[in-house]
């Protein structure tokens, strides 16, 4: 079993064929975690009606792809809060390694926001990834949580177009109808974000590109087309 905050990436860090995380109907895990400027703050403390939860990394190109339509979400839907969970670093090179603690990953953290110029809350996870074990520790996922702490919408990658549709259903008081499927990383930012993490990023990812297509943009999309449902773990009720 590979450590949690590994140094080169692997698709065997990673199960595509099952829901680990929260399901929609399900409670949504509660942490107290530490925020990039330092606050200790729960995560489901959060302000309006509904949370959008996404899980990302500096160096996800996915995340980082899909960080300018997810940042406008809380301006666009006022009663929403919106926030991100920084996890382990997807695709660590030399120039950005995988976590060797926990100020590592703060400091990741910290370079998002100002680096990057992220706008959202974003909440820092501990060192062993306890809250993205907890949220099923797929490297983009995203939930819409409510007041009472439920899933409403869940998606193990994030499509922004089918969020941005589920969170507008939910605030109309309607039912969510729409598939999230997985959307490649737009190729400009992907080659920026692994050329950022330095060495061993790019390579690691293209020897792991076969095995992700098939399973994530030609089997997981063609299981949504044809309303599969991938196996989830059992877990209490809202």
């Amino acid at each position: 079993m590979p450590s949690y905050n590994y140094d080169e990436f692997s698709p065997d860090d990673y199960d595509f064929d099952t829901v680990e995380g929260p399901v929609v109907g399900q409670k949504a895990p509660d942490f107290e975690l530490t925020t990039s400027d330092g606050r200790t703050k729960r995560l489901l403390d959060f302000e309006g009606d509904f949370l959008v939860l996404e899980i990302g990394s500096i160096t996800c190109p996915l995340f980082q792809s899909r960080r300018g339509i997810m940042q406008p979400l809380q301006q666009e839907f006022p009663k929403v809060s919106s926030a991100v969970l920084y996890v382990r670093e997807a695709h660590p090179g030399v120039d950005i390694p995988g976590h060797q603690n926990f100020d590592d990953k703060l400091a990741c953290a910290t370079r998002l926001k100002s680096e990057d110029g992220e706008t959202r809350t974003v909440f820092v996870d501990d060192f062993e990834g306890a809250a993205h074990l907890g949220y099923g520790s797929m490297p983009n996922a995203v939930f819409i949580i409510d007041r009472k702490g439920c899933v409403r919408f869940q998606a193990e990658w994030n499509n922004p177009s089918a969020t941005r549709k589920a969170l507008a259903a939910l605030i109309a008081g309607k039912p969510v109808c729409v598939k999230s499927y997985f959307r490649p990383a737009l190729p400009p930012i992907a080659l920026k974000t692994l050329g950022r993490a330095g060495r061993g990023s790019a390579g690691d990812f293209f020897r792991g590109l076969p095995f992700l297509i098939w399973t994530n943009l030609i089997k997981r999309n063609l299981r949504l087309l044809f309303n599969q449902q991938q196996g989830a773990r059992k877990s209490p009720g809202c």
